[in-house]
């Protein structure tokens, strides 16, 4: 029997969040984005619909990304998210569920207690909250509690979480604003600053996932892209390689592997040898870049795993701790 029965685990990111019920698995997997309706002072719509709206909705229908860099940086648009998304992953609920919240391990304490604050808004009875990296350790089955060495890069929408786990503790952890949505941002300067053209975000997302990569790629690739052009205000299709796209990730992810490679450096040297003969996992969304894990191989001369499903693997984990109430004790941060 769960020692919370029908209760949630939470993964709140910047880009998506989703949500874990006993016995059900993952019952939400949404953007995390609000629309409101300032003239009616409502929702107007969340997720997937709010995400639709953006750059195309009047001007009294604002789309609102309540988290930004794994914090929140809207608290009211997230109450209201949060609120519809636990009516649609407990539409039955009579009794306030208790939440398991996955949070960036590097987050400050006043950051981690609106956190709290937000989830008691929407009559939580009980919040638990757990370090993403060690909630995806937990869900790729990584030896938590075990006196060996553990590293888990999480490459979300906003941050970046590094961790080195061992006996159910974080012995460094770091949390870096640079993630999947940096890479978003850096294709859209790119295509700006090369080809004139102006792209929305979900342009580049889609860019991104099909032909983005961190390394040469076995067979190049190319796709048309849609936007307006800067000097003739119209609209404009050109075609771009995943080569001039790597280009255009170099930063964002030059900064990933640089934050990796100084991880490293702090790890004690009791640890280094179960990382250098394990190696490392890879998780998030980030994750699913092609050409990370042989870059960062690559760069730091070890084994990289990439986790079956690195969307999921922070919500496995802390879905798991609904079961689990004497590892939850251990690894449970506040």
């Amino acid at each position: 029997m769960s020692v919370f029965g029908n209760d949630l685990a939470i993964d709140l990111g910047t880009a998506n969040t989703c949500i874990f019920a006993l016995g059900r698995g993952i019952v939400l997997n949404e953007p995390s984005v609000v629309a409101l309706n300032t003239r009616r002072g409502s929702v107007e719509a969340v997720g997937t619909d709010a995400r639709d709206m953006l750059g195309r909705s009047p001007p009294h229908i604002t789309p609102i990304r309540p988290m930004k860099h794994g914090v929140i940086a809207d608290f009211d648009a997230l109450e209201k998210m949060l609120s519809a998304f636990l009516r649609r992953a407990n539409p039955g609920g009579w009794r306030r569920p208790r939440l398991i919240i996955g949070v960036p391990a590097e987050i400050t304490s006043v950051e981690r207690r609106a956190v709290k604050e937000s989830a008691a808004r929407v009559k939580a009875s009980g919040i638990h909250l757990v370090d993403e990296p060690m909630a995806a350790a937990v869900g790729v089955g990584l030896p938590v509690t075990e006196p060996t060495g553990s590293m888990v890069v999480d490459i979300g929408g906003g941050t970046t979480d590094i961790a080195v786990i061992s006996m159910a503790g974080v012995v460094y952890g770091r949390s870096v604003p640079v993630a999947g949505n940096s890479m978003d941002e850096a294709i859209e300067q790119y295509m700006r600053r090369a080809h004139g053209l102006l792209v929305g975000e979900r342009t580049a997302e889609q860019i991104k996932i099909e032909i983005g990569s961190a390394a040469p790629l076995d067979e190049p690739r190319q796709m048309e892209v849609s936007g307006r052009h800067l000097a003739e205000g119209v609209p404009r299709t050109i075609r771009v390689s995943d080569a001039q796209v790597r280009e255009a990730l170099e930063e964002p992810v030059a900064a990933i592997v640089r934050a990796v490679r100084e991880a490293l450096e702090q790890v004690p040297p009791e640890l280094s040898g179960d990382i250098y003969e394990r190696g490392l996992t890879l998780t998030g969304g980030g994750a699913l870049l092609k050409g990370l894990d042989r870059r960062l191989c690559a760069e730091t001369g070890l084994p990289i795993h990439v986790a079956t499903d690195p969307l999921f693997s922070v919500v496995l984990g802390a879905g798991r701790l609904l079961s689990d109430g004497s590892l939850l004790a251990k690894v449970v941060t506040s």
